[in-house]
């Protein structure tokens, strides 16, 4: 696996204040993305994939009128085009990842359900396909986020008293051990072993706080994880995915939170109801 002593070098130092930071993703793509092997950029395209799933769903939902929050790895002309060579049952390429295919064919066969929540399909094909990506430690975070986030909306459904099968993503065997569950701790605590902590943060009062806090989860696996990475594309990857929470964090508090908060419950049928108190 190649090196990138002199890219990783230049990276500006991040730590979880939110402080702002004269770096953005979009120089990342700009300025590092082009030095990387072909191998090493299919890795850092996982982090970017996250966001064409966010413009795949927008662009079914409102066609030429979608607007695209910002760019991941596709343009939305590329996006279009594999929409509608997907919807044409064109051949498949290597220009995309298979599982934008397998994900672009279950909705054009169920389009017409109103039972189905398209956004979680997807997410659930990119989380195995990103699990299953061949690296240990970004297979590793992917099944670590995808637990965290699956917790996290499990405690809030049950709480609330939706159908927790509904709101959680994947099918292996942690998430169907979620859906299944009537446990307290979902049968979890010997094999999660933060369990208990995104139980307590999902009873906090405070929203904005409670997602400070599941963020600098994130953080503190990432950093615990990444210890001996030093000059790979892994460290590359950690210093986009801490990026990208220090730049959501620094629109967070320009928007109040609520944005992270709808995008965090996006995946459940009900809404819940929010106090303009809680985030004061």
């Amino acid at each position: 696996m190649s090196e990138y002593h002199c890219l990783v070098a230049g990276l500006p130092d991040i730590v979880f204040d939110g402080s702002k930071i004269n770096f953005s993703i979009e120089r990342f793509k700009e300025e590092i993305y082009a030095g990387l092997t072909k191998a090493d950029a299919a890795r850092i395209d996982l982090f970017f994939y996250a966001w064409d799933n966010e413009n795949i769903i927008e662009i079914l939902r409102h066609g030429n009128e979608a607007e695209l929050a910002r760019t991941g790895r596709y343009s939305r002309e590329e996006l279009v085009e594999l929409i509608l060579a997907a919807k044409s049952g064109d051949a498949r390429t290597a220009d995309y990842p298979a599982y934008m295919y397998d994900f672009l064919e279950y909705y054009f066969a169920n389009e017409a359900r109103e039972d189905v929540m398209f956004e979680n399909v997807l997410a659930s094909h990119y989380y195995n396909y990103a699990v299953g990506c061949g690296n240990k430690f970004l297979s590793d975070w992917f099944a670590f986020n995808r637990n965290l986030n699956n917790l996290q909306v499990a405690f809030i459904a049950r709480k609330c008293k939706l159908n927790i099968a509904d709101c959680v993503v994947g099918d292996d065997e942690v998430t169907e051990t979620i859906r299944t569950s009537s446990a307290r701790d979902f049968g979890l605590s010997s094999v999660i072993d933060y369990l208990e902590n995104v139980q307590r943060l999902c009873e906090m009062d405070k929203l904005q706080e409670r997602e400070r806090q599941f963020d600098e989860l994130r953080w503190n696996w990432l950093d615990d994880n990444s210890a001996f990475l030093y000059f790979s594309v892994e460290r590359l990857f950690v210093f986009l995915q801490k990026l990208d929470i220090v730049m959501r964090w620094a629109k967070l508090d320009a928007d109040a939170g609520m944005a992270r908060y709808n995008e965090l419950i996006a995946g459940l049928k009900s809404g819940l109801t929010i106090n303009d108190e809680d985030y004061q």
